[in-house]
């Protein structure tokens, strides 16, 4: 699944554009952030959670994990700890293969 894109000046990230950008339930971004130990969003006074790019990067591996991969909680959680940077150009690599994907079949809708 090919992310949607963000606009990469921001600071912050709102779990609603957090969500929106992976395509998922705020409530699942909320049970992942209770299991994952990587996610860490700040919280402003109103209690409101406040994603940073990095934690949208960790969001995409874990759904790349979980959601593509199929892996269990326990299994993305232990290959997160095992090998972070591996899973994120791994991550990178799909997302750039689905981007191409779109383009050529976008390309063949033209022809």
């Amino acid at each position: 699944m090919a992310f949607k894109e963000y606009n990469s000046l921001k600071l912050y990230f709102s779990i609603g554009e957090a969500a929106e950008i992976l395509d998922v339930n705020t409530s699942l971004i909320r049970f992942w952030e209770k299991e994952f130990p990587i996610l860490k969003p700040k919280k402003n006074k109103k209690g409101n959670r406040q994603f940073t790019k990095d934690d949208i990067e960790n969001l995409k591996m874990i759904y790349h994990l979980v959601k593509e991969r199929g892996f269990t909680l326990q299994g993305a959680k232990e290959k997160l700890k095992k090998g972070k940077a591996a899973t994120k150009k791994e991550v990178e690599i799909v997302d750039s293969l689905e981007k191409v994907k779109h383009f050529l079949l976008d390309l063949k809708k033209e022809l």
